[in-house]
């Protein structure tokens, strides 16, 4: 087996995982919707803490084509300028109202940005666990496969240089979802990132080492009474030019996040109380809404924007 392939069987044997019909009827009801669907993935809290009656369920569908997928063009339109295009669903299962939050992008552009996106949004993500809930034939299932290999690959490239000297695999990604984090409007608290990691340390320490080995690079392990401990040389200067480009990451990434949040106005039911809530969940800051933002919510918007700044929301 080539280093290759063991970064890709880590990751297969995560996403391969049994998932919960609660989530395959999820998945089967956001599949109905749109045509020319390759894959459904599934990943975030929902699938950290295995509930699935109480939280949003996340999900992304991975299509053929903005086209196919949509009976609107400018739904189509606006996926291709600024993907995904966001969605909710609710669908009754088993006596109980369950909910999704759904994304839909092409498989191409799931591929593209899990390897050559400069901003951390598809390979930040999905360099964690995800589920592999529907995959249309063999093809789809192996493109999906390597797509989430090279997250991983992206992620660990992104956030050695910004580990300590040595350390231990808990904490380079800590620090790198941290800083993966910091670059969307919610920016996780340590403890928070240290839950991700703690949720699935099995997976985390299997495709640090595969992907490692994919890229050809070696950790040196050092003598270490606990946990292990690891070092990578890496020069100074690619230290700093790393810093940089997660300082320019930071600022992409949050002006992005906005304009997706306003795009959500045009393909949430209540989209103006999902955008609010979803901020709030992810900042603590409550902004109550008012008839204003349903009447004019654009311009109302903009004016909530700024007080949120202000509070601190987008730090």
């Amino acid at each position: 087996m080539n280093n290759d392939n063991q970064l890709k069987t880590a990751v297969g044997e995560w996403s391969r995982r049994t998932v919960p019909p609660e989530v395959c009827a999820l998945a089967e009801a956001a599949r109905q919707r749109h045509g020319g669907v390759g894959a459904v993935l599934f990943y975030g809290s929902c699938m950290r803490c295995g509930r699935f009656d109480e939280g949003i369920v996340d999900l992304y569908l991975l299509v053929d084509d903005y086209h196919r997928a949509f009976d609107s063009r400018l739904q189509a339109l606006l996926n291709r300028l600024l993907p995904p295009n966001v969605f909710y669903l609710e669908v009754a299962h088993g006596g109980k109202t369950l909910r999704a939050k759904y994304a839909v992008l092409t498989l191409d552009d799931f591929a593209r940005g899990a390897r050559q996106w400069f901003h951390s949004y598809i390979w930040g993500r999905f360099a964690q666990p995800s589920g592999l809930v529907y995959a249309r034939d063999g093809e789809s299932a192996a493109r999906v496969q390597e797509a989430l290999a090279d997250a991983v690959c992206s992620f660990l490239r992104r956030a050695l240089p910004q580990a300590p000297e040595r350390f231990t695999i808990r904490e380079l990604w800590i620090r790198g979802l941290s800083l993966s984090y910091r670059c969307e409007l919610r920016s996780e608290n340590p403890a928070a990132t240290a839950r991700l990691f703690d949720a699935a340390p099995d997976y985390y320490e299997a495709v640090t080492h595969g992907s490692l080995q994919a890229m050809g690079l070696t950790m040196e392990a050092l003598p270490n009474d606990g946990p292990p401990r690891y070092h990578l040389r890496i020069s100074p200067w690619e230290r700093k030019r790393n810093s940089l480009a997660w300082r320019l990451r930071q600022t992409q990434g949050k002006t992005l996040s906005v304009a997706r949040l306003l795009k959500g106005l045009l393909t949430f039911e209540n989209g103006v109380d999902y955008i609010l809530w979803k901020i709030e969940r992810h900042s603590g800051i409550r902004v109550e809404s008012s008839p204003a933002l349903s009447r004019f919510p654009l311009i109302s918007l903009c004016v909530t924007f700024w007080r949120l700044f202000r509070k601190g929301a987008f730090r």
